[in-house]
Formats: structure tokens, C-alpha cells, sequence
């Protein structure tokens, strides 16, 4: 017969445990994580069991008859095919539910296959093959993380807006929670660099609102975008703002979170991959590296060196030797090049311009801070692209050939 899968809500409940080893050793976290009050008998543990100590019970020696009194579940998983046989017997007489690890078929209980994507738990048993149990756990809980598996229809659906970061334009580089929120939002406000492909699999009836901001073209305002979050979330509707990047790096995320909170509307906020190291990395660039470059400066380019709207020092960055990574610099590179060469970063400095980072269609173009303005426009270079200005750039070389596989699907 089928088992009858129940969900049991052990806080501040007993449940004993027999047997210290690696079978404990995974079900003992899991029933501490439940809030149960977890007692273990066994002579001896292992290391990691010893490290929970703090907070469970252990008598160090052998399962005696009474250790189970008092207790809502026991566990028994012990080496000993007696000892679990005796545990088993006891619970049994005692009415209480018992697992045995050692043999399914005389079992009172099986433990599931168990797993967790947000507020939802997956328990699948197979028959008692726990093998087989944990394939079909994985595939579920897969599909639940990455939204293959959508779960639209809940009773705790998400309130007001999240901010997700969609990370730097490859729709696999979005993360889970990003993912998990997207599927359930009613309206969705994306710009042009957010991973545009994610939006097919959106359920038909969720709106979708362009709010792109072409360089140097056409652009919502954004307090239009501002308005746009506050006026879906009070009507009722969960508000997905999806970026590229990361919301709070050159995003105004902080903006649009100071905004929703003045007008009392909740804020989530996923953090994303930025393209400030996601496209670098991709190209085969580390922003750091051991004994070349110990920091890096991201830095907006969106004004050149000299404007009164600039709050950069490119002084101080010129005379630094770290990794400069500058995000919206492409139509301003030279007027950038001129300036930091001018206070003191040498004109052989090797730069690279990676456009399209982790994008089907990207590219690099390597020069030196002295001609990367000249290369740049006689390759076409155009946004979005990032700058990296530094020695760290010569370790793509020494990469070599493997650099075309970096960041790639293997």
C-alpha cells in the first residue's frame, strides 16, 4: 500500500534519534531545522554531529529501553540490524512512529526525499527507494528553483515590488530567486539590457512594461518608472523590476526602493551578477589577481573628467594602481584615455573593451591606454560595453586560447 505522506511540525516536540553516524548525520540537521527538541543516543558520533551539540541532547552510549518514552518520532540508524530491530519494537508498542534506515520493508515510517524552494516543501517516497526518491526530488525542486515549474496560484503570493538584478545579459546567469520571482509577478517593468529572453516564458496574461533606455535615443523618465512600480503594486499587483546587471550598481535601484517605501509600498530586492566583473570574466579578465592587482574601482562614465555633474577623482585613480573597470565610457573613452594619462597612468597600460559580455554576440578589442580610443572606433565598438584599464588585462593573454571558453557553457 501507498504510505499516507503527512507533514509534521515538530517545534519544541521530542524526537530521538539512535545511531551517531553518517545516516544521522544527514537527518539530524534536518529535524533541527524543524525546530524539533532532538535527542541522540549513541556511544560514539561523528565530528559534524559533535558540532550541533549545542544544540541537541546526546547520551554517549548505547539505545536502552525507555530512551524513546516521551517522544513523537524516533529515528533508528544504527550499524546494528538488532539494535534497530529492538528501537522499532519499542516504538511500536509505544505508538509512536519509527524510521528505520536499514530496512524499509519493516519500517513504520519512510523519511522522504525532502527539499526546499522558498516557502514550499517536496517529500517524495518511491516505494522506500531512496534513490529513485531523491532523482525525482531533484527534478522537482529544479524546476521549482529555476521556473520551469511555475507556482503562480498560492495563497502567500509575493506582495508589492521586487527588484531583481537579471544579471550581466545571459538569461542562465540570472539567479534562483531572481528566476522564482519573475514567474509569479503580474506585471513586469524591464529595460533593454535585462535578459530579454526570460520574458517568452512569462505566463500570457502578465504585463509587460518597456521601460528601455536607449543611449543617446528614446528613454522613460525615471520618475515615470518611479510612479509606474507604486501604481501596479497598490492595485493589487506583484511588480517585478528587472534590470541587467545588479540594481543597486549604477541601476537607481536605491532610487526606486526609496520611492516605494515613501508611498508604503514593500520592498524585495534581488541582488544580480553586475556586469562590471561578469563581462570581464567572461572575456578571460580577473578585475584582481594574486600579485598584480589587489583592488579594482568600478567607476560611471556616464559624464567625462572635467564635467561639473562628475564626482570622480580620476586624479586619484590615475595615480592608483589598481584594476579600473568603467561602465558607460564607450563615447567618452578618449576624453577618459587623455585624462588618465595626463596625471600619470603610463600610455602603454594595457586596456580591454568587452561588449556584449556573456551575450552570444560578444567581443573584445585589447589596446593600451593610448590607443584605445583610435581602436575602439575603428572596430565599431558600441554600447553596452565595459572598459577594463590595467595589468590584469594581460592575463587574458596568458590565458591564451582557453579565453573563447571562459564563461561559455561547457
Amino acid at each position: 500500500m501507498p504510505p499516507y505522506l503527512l507533514g509534521l511540525r515538530l517545534t519544541g516536540r521530542r524526537v530521538v534519534v539512535v545511531g551517531g553516524g553518517r545516516v544521522a548525520q544527514r537527518r539530524v540537521p534536518t529535524l533541527l531545522a524543524a525546530g524539533a527538541d532532538v535527542t541522540l543516543v549513541a556511544p560514539e558520533i561523528t565530528p559534524s554531529l559533535e558540532g550541533m551539540l549545542e544544540e541537541l541532547t546526546w547520551h554517549a552510549r548505547p539505545y536502552q529501553t525507555g530512551d524513546i518514552d516521551g517522544a513523537w518520532l524516533v529515528q533508528t540508524c544504527t550499524d546494528d540490524h538488532a539494535v534497530n530491530g529492538r528501537v522499532a519494537a519499542d516504538a511500536e508498542a509505544a505508538h509512536v512512529w519509527c524510521v528505520r534506515a536499514d530496512d524499509a520493508e519493516s519500517s513504520a515510517a519512510w523519511t522522504p526525499a525532502t527539499g526546499y524552494v522558498g516557502e514550499t516543501t517536496v517529500g517524495v517516497t518511491s516505494d522506500g527507494d531512496p534513490t529513485r526518491s531523491a532523482g525525482i526530488r531533484d527534478a522537482i525542486v529544479d524546476g521549482l528553483r529555476d521556473a520551469t515549474l511555475k507556482a503562480r496560484h498560492s495563497r502567500h503570493k509575493p506582495v508589492g515590488v521586487a527588484l531583481v538584478g537579471g544579471g550581466p545579459g545571459d538569461p542562465g546567469l540570472i539567479t534562483v530567486r531572481g528566476r522564482q520571482l519573475l514567474a509569479q509577478a503580474d506585471v513586469v517593468i524591464t529595460d533593454r539590457l535585462g535578459p530579454r529572453t526570460l520574458l517568452d516564458e512569462l505566463a500570457p496574461g502578465v504585463e509587460v512594461i518597456d521601460a528601455a533606455k536607449i543611449p543617446y535615443g528614446r528613454a522613460i523618465l525615471q520618475e515615470k518608472i518611479n510612479e509606474l512600480l507604486v501604481e501596479h503594486a497598490k492595485q493589487g499587483k506583484f511588480v517585478v523590476r528587472l534590470k541587467g546587471g545588479d540594481n543597486f550598481v549604477f541601476g537607481r535601484g536605491g532610487e526606486e526602493a526609496v520611492y516605494c517605501a515613501q508611498h508604503g509600498v514593500p520592498v524585495t530586492v534581488v541582488p544580480g551578477i553586475s556586469s562590471s566583473i561578469a563581462a570581464p570574466a567572461a572575456a578571460g579578465i580577473p578585475v584582481t589577481h594574486r600579485g598584480v592587482s589587489q583592488e579594482f574601482h568600478v567607476v560611471s562614465a556616464h559624464v567625462p573628467p572635467g564635467h561639473p555633474d562628475s564626482t570622480v577623482d580620476w586624479e586619484a585613480l590615475a595615480r592608483n594602481g589598481g584594476t579600473l573597470v568603467l561602465m558607460m565610457a564607450v563615447e567618452r573613452m578618449r576624453l577618459i584615455a587623455d585624462a588618465l594619462m595626463r596625471y600619470g597612468r603610463p600610455t602603454d597600460t594595457p586596456v580591454a573593451v568587452v561588449q556584449d559580455g556573456t551575450l552570444p554576440g560578444q567581443r573584445a578589442v585589447f589596446a593600451s591606454l593610448g590607443t584605445v580610443a583610435d581602436e575602439m572606433t575603428a572596430s565599431g565598438v558600441r554600447p553596452p560595453a565595459i572598459v577594463v584599464v590595467g595589468d590584469v588585462v594581460r592575463v587574458a593573454a596568458q590565458i591564451g586560447n582557453l579565453t573563447v571558453d571562459i564563461g561559455r557553457d561547457p
